[in-house]
């Protein structure tokens, strides 16, 4: 099927510091990626704030535990759900016009999330947060591919979004723990307002409009195999950390998300106007970049789950104490992403994934080997290892999906690519646990969990060998 073309954005796209003429103004600015960023840094940092501020949640709303879990998996759900369904919307509706609708979305709910009086109100506004993540997510690659044209600039904007999970990532646990203890949970929920605020009227001042294609089709039936899948397959990981593999709910939950699955691939080749043709799973560039995402997310979010238990329930860390041991895996990733955004134009992203990937390998085998009880100054070169070679990596295999898409699939190929994150941070967070609950002595359990996230470290990066581009400027995979 052949793209639809459409103009390209004014702009020369030189530099980072040259993107699209934002509307209204004469010169040129740094105010998209700004924005961009903005959006992306609130959806994740939820992801990450939350976790700490659970226990008090349940205490002051009289909880269950089902209405505990669903307060953080409710969210995940929904919003790897419905990645593919935003990403669909941005590019038939506008990417802009999605991408701030997802804010709006996210910031209202994020109120009514900081005003619930019950749990059952708390869960109803986590899962509509997670629907305005969902569209968020898409449209921000997408807007940043269309405001940075030239191959450099991209992958530097590129770069500055990878680092903005990692400034989450690492913002998280210990903001969440202040606000906890300080102002009260519920503040928690309240920072977003600020900072959804500021990202919408950025993006209305500053980010150019995008192309609109309102004659193609939705094509609802994919979009409700898709979510089905995705969102079972989801719920069926969650509950295998807790249930164990063989549980029936589980198995049911893999075969029905297997169902839906098969359902959407016979859907998409018979439709006339696909959410994303099957000729582009085709790619190497997409396909496997999609798969290196889902391995990365895989190793580094079990190595943080994992690690996060291991140093609340066995080191006796206090939250905080947590977030602050973990703080040299996450910071790393802060630094990383600006700086494999940098050399991608000199080396070309193959050789970044790559290296990222088999220095991550070593990091967390570096746990592995490190004995049974080791001390923590032993593991901070390892998780260092872990967070740097991930994040190092995260922006060429971002940049080889989104070049390997038509302009008139941006929306839906980092639609993709986010969704296989999701279903690897999922996967690697229920192989943890699993492995933690089953294990005969629990340093087992937890050395077993990082030998296996080192492993899919270097089947990454043996992928990333073979279907990265080896050329600075990308390219679209045949």
């Amino acid at each position: 099927m052949g793209a639809v073309a459409f103009a390209k954005p004014p702009g020369d796209g030189g530099s980072l510091s040259s993107p699209a003429p934002a509307p209204g103004s004469g010169r040129r600015s740094q105010a998209p990626l700004l924005a961009v960023c903005t959006g992306y840094f609130m959806v994740i940092l939820d992801v990450t704030i939350i976790n700490v501020a659970v226990p008090v949640i349940g205490r002051e709303l009289s909880a269950s535990l089902t209405g505990i879990q669903w307060i953080t998996d409710g969210y995940t759900l929904v919003f790897a759900g419905f990645l593919l369904t935003g990403g669909a919307l941005g590019d038939r509706l506008g990417n802009r016009r999605v991408f701030c609708s997802g804010v709006v979305v996210f910031t209202v709910s994020s109120a009514a999330c900081a005003l619930a009086p019950s749990t059952s109100f708390l869960v109803a506004a986590r899962l509509v947060e997670g629907l305005g993540a969902a569209l968020i997510v898409p449209g921000s690659l997408a807007l940043l591919q269309q405001a940075y044209p030239a191959p450099a600039a991209r992958s530097r904007a590129f770069g500055l979004w990878g680092s903005m999970a990692g400034v989450a990532a690492s913002a998280g646990p210990l903001l969440g723990g202040l606000l906890v203890s300080t102002a009260g949970w519920r503040w928690v929920f309240l920072i977003n307002l600020p900072a959804g605020l500021a990202c919408l009227l950025l993006t209305l001042r500053h980010v150019a409009r995008s192309p609109r294609r309102a004659a193609r089709a939705l094509d609802w039936p994919a979009q409700c195999a898709v979510v089905a899948a995705v969102a079972l397959l989801t719920a069926a990981l969650n509950e295998a950390g807790r249930r164990g593999w063989s549980d029936p709910a589980v198995l049911a939950g893999v075969g029905l998300a297997a169902l839906a699955a098969a359902a959407f691939a016979v859907r998409e080749r018979l439709a006339r106007s696909p959410v994303l043709p099957l000729s582009l799973l085709r790619s190497r560039a997409m396909s496997g970049g999609a798969a290196i995402g889902l391995l990365f997310n895989f190793g580094f979010y079990g190595m943080v789950f994992t690690a996060s238990l291991e140093f609340q329930h066995q080191r006796g860390y206090s939250a905080l104490g947590t977030g602050l041991a973990l703080f040299p895996a996450v910071a790393m990733t802060m630094f990383a992403s600006v700086l494999s955004g940098r050399l991608a134009r000199r080396t070309g992203d193959r050789p970044l994934v790559v290296s990222g990937m088999l220095l991550a390998a070593l990091g967390l085998a570096g746990w592995a080997s490190a004995g049974a009880d080791p001390a923590y100054p032993l593991l901070v070169v390892p998780m260092m290892a872990a967070g740097f070679g991930t994040s190092f990596a995260l922006t060429g295999s971002t940049a080889t999906v989104m070049g390997a898409a038509p302009p008139a699939y941006s929306g839906a190929a980092s639609a993709l690519f986010n969704t296989a994150r999701q279903i690897g941070s999922a996967t690697g967070v229920a192989i943890g646990g699993s492995l933690l609950a089953t294990a005969t002595h629990y340093t087992t359990g937890l050395r077993t969990s990082m030998a296996i996230g080192a492993l899919a470290y270097l089947a990454a990066a043996g992928l990333a060998w073979l279907c990265v581009p080896a050329k600075p400027d990308g390219g679209r995979a045949p």
